[in-house]
């Protein structure tokens, strides 16, 4: 994952919804209840956790029983203790009080919870990232420490292949072609981080990689339900029933729910996003731009897909008077630099989703070179009277202007591919007239159709017209 471009821009839930969500976690409320739990009589060891024999009390403060009640209660002191919710009173005596940070979950602001579910979230994350250390004695030094030279293990490089992962399930989770709130398959996420893209067949070296990626992952997972960043339903217990034998990837999609399935909670797209902006990616949220400028709004939302360009955009508007927000839109929409067309296209979108309380606005740029056409074309839609017929100008104009905006936002699609055929066939002097309009994009419009045209013939005339576009522009 790339951090040049910005992210598709992610839906979150509000902050009071989601302070809640981790308000019932189960780790951050099992560390509250410790938090509370503990008192001057509570002991800790050298390195601040629980002292053994505090323990059975701890895990029956929490209700826990059974086998791993001591590590479910470590686990959640060592989150109280990292997270503030708890202090080391005396380092010497090893007692503890209760921290500044317990009395946010109950008096804060929903932003200082989630301050607080966000540093539980990386104690977890550090956690995930260390292995299962079997071969722990192997690697004591004389001083009974641990020599990380001694173990297969590379700290930086677990840490980073578990944000690479996380890293592509919130990029499937936000993009609109990815399986938005529906679970992904624990194979293709190992899969994104291990085969090749222009990779045909995986090799079995690379089927080996990607079936240890998901046995590393299916432990990660498991450890970061509890915080509830992730959804998670582990591999099943019987392929993994000989462990002398490789996990195989799935051969078809009815097994893929037993090779482990995950799912990015609203409280996981938060998080996530927190720590990729923290990483300086861009990573856009929907509403981003509800209180700021027509000209934020066009820009911000030129490389949105979509649907995220219309919810920004609704949420814009909803704030504003129609008419007030029509005028803002069309001067924000004005301009002949580079990405003009797109903003002009973006304004037409946000047009369409405005009433015909507008109307006044629209009017008011009929006899605008660069807005006449969008105008005439809204008051067209919605059912206006007198609206004046465009002159042949200002359709080559629009045209040229619609074109170059389509390629901005979307390259050389399948849809623009249709549109530029349609052009051709409905008009057969299209590019005779077309390098004369006087648009700072007419010579890129005309190579592109000349890229795009299926038909030689036609490409070749389109590319002559690029050519005298180009000429007549000095360049």
């Amino acid at each position: 994952m790339s951090d040049s471009s910005p992210l598709p821009p992610v839906r979150l839930h509000p902050e009071a919804e989601l302070a809640r969500d981790a308000l019932s976690t189960p780790l951050l409320s099992r560390a509250a209840r410790l938090a509370r739990w503990a008192g001057p009589e509570t002991r800790v060891d050298a390195g601040g956790g629980l002292a053994e024999e505090q323990l059975p009390a701890a895990a029956e403060a929490l209700g826990l029983s059974g086998d791993e009640a001591a590590a479910f209660t470590s686990e959640a002191w060592r989150v109280a203790v990292d997270t503030g919710l708890v202090q080391i009173a005396d380092e010497d005596e090893g007692t503890v009080t209760a921290g500044e940070d317990l009395a946010l979950l109950t008096s804060g602001s929903p932003h200082e919870v989630l301050g607080v579910w966000q540093e539980a979230l990386e104690t977890v994350l550090a956690d995930a990232s260390v292995p299962d250390l079997d071969g722990l004695e192997d690697a004591l030094d004389e001083d009974g420490g641990i020599d990380v030279s001694r173990l297969e293990w590379d700290p930086e490089g677990e840490a980073e292949f578990l944000d690479g992962v996380l890293g592509n399930l919130y990029l499937l989770t936000v993009s609109e072609d990815g399986p938005g709130d529906a679970p992904v398959p624990l194979p293709a996420l190992a899969a994104s981080m291990i085969v090749p893209s222009d990779m045909g067949e995986p090799t079995n070296d690379v089927l080996e990689q990607v079936s240890d990626a998901m046995m590393r992952l299916d432990d990660q997972f498991r450890l970061l339900e509890p915080v509830g960043l992730v959804e998670y339903q582990p591999v099943d217990e019987a392929l993994m029933a000989d462990a002398d034998e490789e996990l195989a990837a799935p051969l078809d999609d009815t097994d893929v729910s037993r090779y482990g399935m995950v799912r990015l909670t609203p409280l996981g797209r938060y998080g996530l996003r927190s720590r990729l902006m923290e990483a300086g990616f861009d990573a856009p949220a929907v509403g981003d731009l509800a209180d700021k400028g027509a000209d934020a709004l066009l820009d911000g939302t030129a490389a949105f897909p979509p649907a995220a360009a219309q919810a920004e955009t609704e949420q814009w508007l909803a704030r504003r008077e129609s008419l007030t927000a029509a005028r803002e839109l069309l001067a924000a929409a004005r301009g002949a630099d580079a990405g003009a067309p797109l903003r002009r296209l973006r304004c037409q979108q946000a047009l369409s989703l405005v009433g015909r309380e507008a109307e006044p606005a629209l009017r008011e740029v009929l006899d605008d070179a660069e807005l006449g056409g969008l105008a005439r074309v809204w008051l067209t839609e919605q059912g206006a009277a007198d609206v004046p017929a465009p002159s042949e100008a200002m359709i080559f104009w629009l045209t040229i202007d619609t074109i170059a905006a389509q390629l901005a936002a979307e390259g050389n699609s399948e849809e623009l591919r249709a549109l530029v055929q349609g052009l051709a066939a409905q008009h057969g002097g299209f590019f005779a007239a077309a390098w004369r309009v006087d648009h700072p994009a007419t010579a890129d419009v005309l190579e592109a159709m000349g890229r795009l045209h299926p038909d030689k013939r036609i490409a070749k005339e389109a590319r002559k017209a690029a050519f005298k576009a180009r000429s007549q522009q000095g360049g």
